[in-house]
């Protein structure tokens, strides 16, 4: 009989619960209910870890403009109607990948290939009229230089050579054109990409300057961003630029300002600036709102992350351990910094200070702390004996 291995989860303690509560009973002074109150012997004990305090010191904020915009394509392409006629087919979906060459959208060239054959047919005839046209120019001027035909005839000849000629180079430029319109109702792609914006379906009439596909190059995307022209004479090629991008969750981007824009926008007075990602660390997604600092200067500041402030309305809090004791203490934020996510600490806590690293809804003003050593990982009871026993019905 087959023995099945059998599967173990081992589970192991990931530190101390914050939240770890010791209630402890409570008695009645006296012999009696003298005045009907009772005091309590014991109050509510917050146990903490190590990893459950921080220690605040001095760090560096960024200082700067700030800059938003979008993160987009500095490779991409709007590929529109160059003929006016019925679409028959799209051959990609938005977000397909895409070879240059690659046949994207057909359109309907019955009409197009009828003025191409008559075109043809045109340059064939107009042909045949200038090979006519240049034997009797031949012709004549042979027997003109042997005195058996006159000077004027031969003059006439040749022009309806040339006349016959400049028809055939004619013929001949239609019938480039009408290739070069047939090749239109093939619409391919530009470069190696993605689809990311698709304009036509099946059965749509397509009319010149019409916009068919987007298809964009996600490898090189960069931050195109816009900054106040009051902070202009702040700016400069190469400069860091530490910002989020919307939708990437609380991961810190940060690039080289590649170009400044000489001429602000006339309505908003802002001017864009062209920020580019630090090698391979580009998203693949076009049109992001993106927001960050411009790093011009920094300054020492004590710095808090988001996680360890709690918010009331206007007011921000911090939970400093004094001693034994848990306090709530107002504090003023100032500035974010784009690049580590934290917040300035303007007063209310001092460096040496040891907060709690993550706020708690059960936590109270005045309630007494206990300090703790961090718990161990810990094998449950009969694990080893239950691996042992699995390794050795494996090996039968």
């Amino acid at each position: 009989m087959t023995r099945r291995p059998v599967s173990l989860t081992v589970l192991f303690l990931a530190g101390t619960v914050m939240a770890a509560l010791a209630l402890s009973s409570c008695g009645k002074s006296g012999s009696g209910p003298q005045d009907g109150k009772t005091d309590k012997a014991a109050a509510t004990v917050l146990q903490l870890a190590p990893e459950d305090l921080l220690t605040l010191s001095l760090g560096t904020y960024a200082s700067g403009p700030v800059i938003t915009g979008s993160i987009q394509p500095e490779t991409r392409a709007d590929l529109r109607a160059e003929v006016s006629a019925l679409v028959l087919q799209v051959l990609k979906e938005n977000g397909e990948s895409v070879r240059a060459g690659d046949l994207l959208v057909r359109l309907d060239n019955t009409s197009i290939r009828d003025q191409l054959t008559s075109a043809e047919e045109a340059a064939r005839v107009a042909a045949q009229s200038f090979e006519q046209t240049e034997r009797q120019f031949q012709r004549l001027k042979t027997l003109q230089a042997q005195g058996m035909s006159s000077l004027q005839a031969m003059e006439d000849a040749e022009q309806r050579r040339n006349n016959a000629q400049s028809d055939q180079v004619a013929a001949k430029a239609r019938v480039a054109q009408a290739r070069q319109q047939l090749q239109r109702t093939e619409v391919r792609a530009p470069f190696d990409g993605v689809l990311s914006d698709r304009k036509v379906s099946a059965g749509d009439t397509a009319q010149i300057g019409k916009e068919l596909l987007k298809v964009i190059d996600p490898r090189t995307m960069r931050f195109e961003g816009l900054v106040s022209a009051d902070r202009m004479s702040e700016l400069q090629v190469g400069q860091t630029v530490n910002f989020s991008v919307n939708g990437l969750g609380e991961k810190n981007f940060s690039g080289k300002i590649r170009r400044v824009n000489a001429a602000a926008n006339a309505t908003t007075r802002q001017l864009e600036v062209l920020v580019d990602f630090l090698p391979g660390t580009a998203p693949k997604v076009a049109g992001l709102y993106a927001e960050g600092r411009i790093q011009t200067g920094s300054v020492s500041s004590l710095m808090l992350a988001d996680s360890a402030i709690l918010r009331a309305g206007d007011e921000a809090f911090a939970w400093l351990v004094q001693g034994d004791t848990l306090k709530k203490t107002a504090i003023k934020l100032g500035e974010r910094d784009a690049r580590i996510g934290e917040f300035m600490v303007l007063s209310g806590l001092k460096a040496g200070d040891r907060i709690l690293r993550k706020t708690g809804s059960n936590l109270q003003d005045g309630q007494k702390v206990q300090l703790v050593a961090s718990a161990k990982p810990t094998v449950p009871a009969g694990a080893l004996k239950a691996a042992a026993a699995a390794a050795a019905s494996e090996g039968k």
